[in-house]
């Protein structure tokens, strides 16, 4: 089978792995321009593009996918299937058509629950305890195709954006594979998505900044979803103080943001609706750290208010 990759950040890159270990004929991976990173701001690959150079494979990198030299470009290529996993632009109709197999997308959801670009901060931000990863046979809409295969996986009570991102790439690498075989063979069923679908824009930085009206156990969540990036944070005087982990507490007595309590290695911080343990957290300019050696350093007084 001739594939054309299309992918560009971590997420994507053990699905491209997974083909190439299964002997598929990747004729070309396409992925997002190179872009300037750091301080230095100097040029930087993509993962995608970093991992396609390993394999001496033919990187392609448009501005735009849907110019049409591209697209007659990849018409050229006459691929077997376009294989898409978190590319970062949205495919016209003229490429959907190119592929005898079709665009085959790995989502990272239970579709059609969290349609969109950021399913996975969302599923834990909700308090699930499932979620998985989707092939999909693409159509014009936004994560509206027909479903191929789903598996699903499990939600750890500690779950972290990061880690639950690690286990779905995975997941999502050898069932990638397992549809592009029910494809080729003519074994596979496509099911139309049925059921009352949910959306999910993209995470942006300023959605960390934690609103201390809110419940505890939200704001918990938050922290997880949003570790490690864009990360939940409140201001403590003028200063941003990144929060990476906490607990929930029953109780409390104190107004919305108030620190209540300090512990020798916590201090806890009053919500709208019972009380955040902080454990862990990174004062501005400064490295992620115990809530314990924090303190030592920026001492804190019962009666202060976060974000205030």
């Amino acid at each position: 089978m001739r594939a054309v990759f299309m992918g560009t950040p971590d997420f994507s890159v053990p699905v491209l792995t997974a083909m190439i270990d299964d002997g598929i004929d990747v004729i070309a991976v396409v992925t997002q321009p190179d872009r300037p990173k750091g301080r230095g701001k100097e040029m930087a690959f993509s993962p995608v593009k970093e991992e396609a150079l390993k394999h001496n494979l033919t990187v392609w990198q448009p501005v735009k996918v849907k110019d049409p030299a591209f697209v007659e470009q990849l018409a050229a290529a006459n691929p077997d299937v376009i294989v898409v996993v978190a590319f970062g632009q949205i495919l016209s109709r003229e490429i959907l058509q190119i592929p005898k197999y079709g665009c085959v997308n790995v989502h990272a959801s239970l579709l059609p629950q969290y349609r969109g670009a950021a399913p996975i901060q969302q599923a834990i931000m909700d308090g699930k305890r499932e979620t998985g990863i989707t092939t999909m046979l693409m159509n014009e809409g936004t994560d509206t195709g027909d479903i191929l295969l789903q598996k699903k996986v499990p939600i750890a009570r500690d779950e972290t954006g990061g880690s639950l991102f690690d286990k779905l790439s995975f997941v999502g690498a050898p069932l990638l594979v397992e549809t592009l075989q029910y494809l080729q063979d003519g074994t596979i069923q496509r099911k139309p998505q049925t059921g009352t679908p949910s959306y999910v824009g993209m995470i942006k930085k300023n959605m960390g900044r934690l609103n201390w009206e809110k419940p505890a156990v939200e704001l918990e969540r938050m922290i997880r979803a949003l570790d490690p990036w864009p990360s939940a944070y409140t201001f403590r005087g003028k200063k941003m103080l990144k929060i990476w982990k906490s607990e929930v507490l029953k109780g409390g007595a104190g107004h919305p943001g108030e620190v209540i309590r300090i512990g020798k290695d916590s201090f806890d911080v009053q919500t709208g609706f019972g009380v955040l343990r902080i454990l862990e957290v990174q004062p501005e300019g400064k490295k992620r750290m115990d809530t314990g050696a924090y303190l030592r350093g920026y001492p804190m007084e019962t009666g202060e208010f976060l974000d205030d």
